[in-house]
C-alpha cells in the first residue's frame, strides 16, 4: 500500500481509493447491461418465492449449483428462467426475481439490483470483518422490502464532539494563527493531508489491536471499529449504505487509539517514497509534516489541551468568534433550537452595547496588521523598540537555532549518554550563575531522579534551564533553579523558558508554581506573573517547599486557556489592533465639514447638535445624563442602583442572573454568547472598583439583557424576566440622574 501523500495534497497519482472506486464501478456498469434472464437470477438468489403463499423459499437454488459464488462475468445463456428451484420446486422466472422488476415509487429496479450485487461484496469481503454478518441481513431486507438499507441497533453519528475535523482545525487555530499568511497555508495544507490520510485509514481489527496493546481499552475501540465498519469502511464499496467521513464523526477517542501507529507508519513510508515525490512536495513531507504531527501528538494525548474543547472559540482571523458544531442549543427553559433553522427576524436584531466593537471592523484591521506591506511582520530580523523580550528566542527556536528539552536522571532506565551530558552542562551553568548556591547542593537535585529540568540547548550544549520538582497531589511545583548562561542573556532565553514551562505543567493539570527568589532573581520572577500574594493553600505546601534563608517566597498561577508561548504575539496583535481603531477614531474627528451657510440667509440660531460633525466626537445635549466625577460618590451610587436590582428581582425577575451560567444547565450556551455577564460577576467588579464610569456599569448590565434575549426563545420565562429586569434597572439610573428622563 502506497503513501500517496503528493497525490492528496496536490499531485497527478492515484490512490488505492480510486482504484477501487473504479473497480466497482466496472461492475455497476457490467450488472446495468445485463440482460433481463441475468437480472432475474441475481436478484432470485435473494427474494423468496412468491408462487403460493405457503412457500417460505427465501433464495432461488440452482439444480446444480456452480462450486463456487455466482460470478458477475458469467455468460448471460447460462440462466435458464425454466428451471426449477432445488429447494421448492418453483422456477425462477416466474416465481421469482419478476416482481422485483416492475418500478414503484420507493426505489428503482437498477437500485435494487445494485443492491444485490452489494450483497454479493460484502460477503466476498465480510471473512476480514468482526462479528460484520448482520450487514447482509441487513441488505437482504433491503432487497425484500424494496426500500433503502437503514443500519439499526448502532448509535446515529456523529459519536464524538468536536469531531477530528474540527479538533484539527481548532490546533492549527490554537497553535498558528500568529503566522503569516503564507506560512499558515502551509500548515493548512498539511493539516488537509493529514485529514484525507485519517478518512482512508484501515483500522485494525480488536484482535489484531488486543494483541499489539492489551492495556488499552478493548471495550471502546470495539465500539468504535464497528461504527467505522458500518458508517465509513463498508459503504466505501457497497454505496446502497450511506457514507460518513471518518473526520466528521468521530472524535477524540478514535484518533487517539490510532494516533501513534499512524504518525509512525505515515513517517516511515514517507521516506521510503521521498525520491518518488514532486520537488515542492518533498520539503513540505519531510521537514515539517514531522513536527505538524508531533506537535498534534501532545494535544492529542494531554488531558487539558483546549483544542478539544466545545467552547473553543478562537476563529480564522485570530479573533474570538461562536464555532457552531451542528448540535441543537439547548434553551435554559428547555426547548432547543438547531443552528440549521432560521433564526426568526425580531431575533436578527441584536443591540449595540457600549464598547462593542463591529467584527467587520475587527477583521478590516486584522487584514491591515497582517498585511506585510503595511506592517512588519514577525519573522523580520529588525525587531522595533517595543518587541516583546520572548520574540528572539521564539524566531530562532522556529528556526531551530534553539531547542527545548525537559529531561531528568532515572534510576530505573539505562542511562543516555546525551541527557547525562545536558544533566552535566545543567549543573555546570546552575553553578557559574548561582555563585552562593554550593555546588554539592546543586549536583545532588539536578542529579536527584524526583526532579527534572527545562533545558535550552544552542548548537549542542546547553545554555541555561529551569530545575524543578512537581507534586502533583498537592497540586503544585517547585522551582529550584532558574539560570542562563551569562553570555546568551538578554536574548529573551528566560522568558521563553518560563513560557515552556507553563505550557509543560498545563499539559500535566499543574496550575501553580511556588519558588523561594533571592533579591537578585525577584524582578525576573515579578515580569514572568509571579507575586507575593500565594494562592496555594499554606497547607498544601507547609513542609514540601525548600525554605531557604534571605529569600521571598512568590508563586504563579496558570490559566490553561492561555498560550503561553505565543502569548506576547496575541498581546502585540491586540495592541495593533487597539492603535489601528484609535487612528481610524481620530480620522473621523479631524474630519473637515463644510462651513455654516444658513446664517447668510437669514437663519438667527441653529440647535448645536445640528452642526457637521458635532455628534462624531462624543458630544451630548444637556440632560442626556451626567458623570459622576466624584469615585466615592460614584461607587456608591453604583451600588445602591446595582443592590435595589438584585433585591427588587430575587423573588420576581432577577433570579436567572443572580450567578453564572452553568454549563450543564444549558449545554453549547458559551458557543453563542462570546460575552457572558451576571450580577455576582457585576457585584464584584463593583467591589473591585472597575467601575470608573457609568457607561462600564451600564454596558455590563445592559449585557445581561441581551445575552438573554440572544440565547432564549421570545415566548421563554427568561427573556420575559429580562425584559421586567430592564424596566426595573433603567427606571432607577433615570432616578439617579445618570440618563435623562
Amino acid at each position: 500500500k502506497a503513501l500517496h501523500l503528493s497525490a492528496r495534497s496536490g499531485g497527478t497519482e492515484g490512490s488505492g481509493a480510486t482504484v477501487g472506486s473504479a473497480r466497482i464501478a466496472a461492475k455497476k456498469a457490467q450488472l446495468r447491461s445485463s440482460p433481463r434472464p441475468k437480472k432475474l437470477e441475481k436478484l432470485g438468489v435473494y427474494s423468496s418465492c412468491k408462487a403460493e403463499g405457503a412457500c417460505k423459499c427465501n433464495g432461488w437454488k440452482s439444480q446444480n449449483p456452480p462450486p463456487t459464488p455466482p460470478r458477475t462475468d458469467q455468460q448471460p445463456n447460462t440462466v435458464n428462467l425454466l428451471e426449477p428451484c432445488r429447494s421448492c420446486s418453483h422456477t425462477l422466472g416466474k416465481t421469482r426475481g419478476r416482481w422485483m422488476l416492475t418500478p414503484n415509487k420507493s426505489t428503482s429496479p437498477y437500485s435494487r439490483l445494485a443492491t444485490a450485487q452489494h450483497v454479493y461484496n460484502t460477503l466476498l469481503s465480510v471473512h476480514r470483518f468482526h462479528n460484520f454478518f448482520f450487514l447482509l441481513q441487513l441488505l437482504r431486507k433491503c432487497i425484500l422490502q424494496m426500500g433503502k438499507p437503514v443500519v439499526e441497533a448502532q448509535e446515529s453519528p456523529p459519536f464524538e464532539k468536536p469531531s477530528i475535523e474540527q479538533g484539527v482545525n481548532n490546533f492549527v487555530q490554537y497553535k498558528f494563527s500568529h503566522l503569516p499568511s503564507k506560512e499558515r497555508q502551509t500548515i493548512v495544507e498539511l493539516a488537509k493531508m493529514f485529514l484525507n490520510q485519517i478518512n482512508y485509514w484501515q483500522l485494525e481489527t480488536p484482535s489484531q489491536r488486543r494483541q499489539r496493546a492489551p492495556a488499552d481499552d478493548a471495550a471502546g475501540y470495539k465500539v468504535n471499529y464497528t461504527r467505522w465498519l458500518c458508517y465509513c469502511n463498508v459503504p466505501q464499496f457497497c454505496d446502497s449504505l450511506p457514507r460518513y467521513e471518518m473526520t466528521q464523526i468521530f472524535g477524540r477517542t478514535l484518533l487517539g487509539s490510532v494516533f501513534t501507529v499512524m504518525r509512525k507508519q505515515l513517517l516511515e513510508q514517507a521516506r521510503q517514497e521521498k525520491d518518488t515525490l514532486p520537488p515542492e512536495k518533498r520539503t513540505l513531507i519531510l521537514t515539517h509534516f514531522p513536527k505538524f504531527l508531533s506537535m498534534l501528538e501532545e494535544e492529542v494525548y494531554s488531558h487539558s489541551s483546549p483544542i478539544w474543547s466545545e467552547d473553543f472559540l478562537v476563529g480564522s482571523t485570530g479573533g474570538q468568534i461562536p464555532i457552531h458544531t451542528g448540535s441543537p442549543y439547548v434553551t435554559k427553559g428547555g426547548q432547543k433550537r438547531k443552528p440549521s433553522e432560521p433564526i426568526p427576524h425580531d431575533e436578527t436584531k441584536k443591540l449595540r452595547i457600549v464598547g462593542d466593537i463591529p467584527m467587520e471592523l475587527i477583521n478590516e484591521v486584522m487584514a491591515t496588521i497582517t498585511d506585510p506591506t503595511s506592517m512588519l511582520g514577525p519573522e523580520t530580523s529588525l525587531l522595533s523598540a517595543h518587541s516583546a523580550r520572548d520574540e528572539a528566542a521564539r524566531l530562532e527556536e522556529r528556526r531551530g537555532v534553539i531547542e527545548f528539552h525537559v529531561i531528568g536522571n532515572s534510576l530505573n532506565q539505562k542511562p543516555n549518554k546525551r541527557i547525562l551530558m545536558w544533566l552535566v552542562g545543567l549543573q555546570n551553568v546552575f553553578s557559574h550563575q548561582l555563585p552562593r548556591m554550593p555546588k554539592e547542593y546543586i549536583t545532588r537535585l539536578v542529579f536527584d531522579p524526583k526532579h527534572k529540568t527545562l533545558s535550552l540547548i544552542k548548537d549542542g550544549r546547553v545554555i541555561g534551564g529551569i530545575c524543578f520538582r512537581m507534586f502533583p497531589s498537592q497540586g503544585f511545583t517547585e522551582i529550584v533553579f532558574c539560570a542562563v548562561t551569562s553570555n546568551e542573556q538578554v536574548k529573551g532565553y528566560g522568558t521563553h523558558l518560563m513560557n515552556h514551562l507553563k505550557e509543560y505543567h498545563i499539559k500535566h493539570d499543574i496550575l501553580n508554581f511556588l519558588t523561594y527568589a533571592d533579591e537578585y532573581a525577584i524582578g525576573y520572577f515579578k515580569k514572568q506573573g509571579f507575586s507575593k500574594d500565594i494562592k496555594v493553600p499554606k497547607a498544601k505546601y507547609l513542609g514540601y517547599i525548600k525554605d531557604y534563608e534571605g529569600a521571598t517566597l512568590m508563586g504563579c498561577e496558570l490559566n490553561p486557556s492561555i498560550p503561553y508561548t505565543e502569548f506576547s504575539v496575541i498581546i502585540k496583535k491586540q495592541k495593533e489592533i487597539i492603535k489601528k481603531l484609535i487612528e481610524r477614531k481620530q480620522a473621523q474627528i479631524r474630519k473637515v465639514y463644510p462651513g455654516l451657510s444658513c446664517f447668510k440667509e437669514g437663519v438667527r440660531q441653529i440647535p448645536i447638535e445640528s452642526i457637521p460633525g458635532i455628534r462624531e466626537t462624543g458630544w451630548k445635549p444637556v440632560g442626556k445624563g451626567k458623570e459622576l466625577k466624584d469615585p466615592d460618590q460614584l461607587y456608591s451610587t453604583l451600588k445602591t442602583i446595582l443592590q435595589h436590582v438584585k433585591v427588587r428581582g430575587t423573588h420576581q425577575n432577577a433570579w436567572p442572573f443572580m450567578e453564572p451560567v452553568k454549563k450543564t444547565e444549558a449545554p453549547g450556551y458559551y458557543q453563542v454568547i462570546r460575552f457572558p455577564m451576571d450580577l455576582k460577576t457585576m457585584s464584584e467588579r463593583l467591589k473591585s472598583r472597575y467601575y470608573t464610569t457609568r457607561k462600564l456599569f451600564m454596558a455590563d448590565m445592559q449585557r445581561i439583557f441581551t445575552n438573554c434575549r440572544e440565547y432564549n426563545p421570545p415566548e421563554s420565562q427568561y427573556y420575559k424576566c429580562a425584559n421586567l429586569l430592564e424596566k426595573v434597572f433603567y427606571t432607577k439610573i433615570k432616578e439617579a440622574g445618570l440618563i435623562e428622563k
